[in-house]
């Protein structure tokens, strides 16, 4: 084990967002890389895009950060894709729409954590933070 991980150093986390709105995800990516060590890596538009970059090369995260209703497609499939690739570690859904049922489908879809984006944006960054610490399993 190196010295950095002995101390418990925080690790940066990569990030890929999947979110159709331009100002939301410009306010996230700034939101996250201000106060996280988190590098977003990139992001998706819809859901084809989301599921071409889980499929590419670079298509491997941290943290996958998913809106479940996108102006093209959905974020479910893209959930379910990311879970059954294994190539995102937290699947975490941010969505104005968190009720009840949303977050059961998601939860049996694999996201790990369910947001709402209008309440829950502290919650978000506590458990971020806590993924970088290796705190969160």
């Amino acid at each position: 084990m190196s010295e950095a991980s002995e101390a418990g150093a925080v690790r940066r986390l990569r990030c890929f967002i999947v979110e159709d709105s331009a100002v939301i995800r410009q306010n996230l990516v700034a939101m996250l890389e201000d106060l996280l060590p988190i590098d977003v890596v990139g992001h998706a538009e819809d859901q084809a895009q989301a599921l071409g970059w889980l499929e590419s090369a670079d298509g491997f995260c941290d943290l996958l950060l998913i809106d479940i209703f996108l102006k093209v497609g959905s974020g479910l499939p893209v959930l379910a894709a990311a879970q059954a690739s294994g190539r995102a570690g937290k699947l975490v859904v941010l969505s104005n729409y968190a009720t009840p049922d949303i977050r059961r489908r998601c939860a049996a879809l694999g996201a790990d954590r369910v947001f709402d984006k209008s309440s829950e944006l502290e919650e978000l960054i506590a458990y971020c933070a806590d993924i970088g610490a290796g705190e969160r399993s």
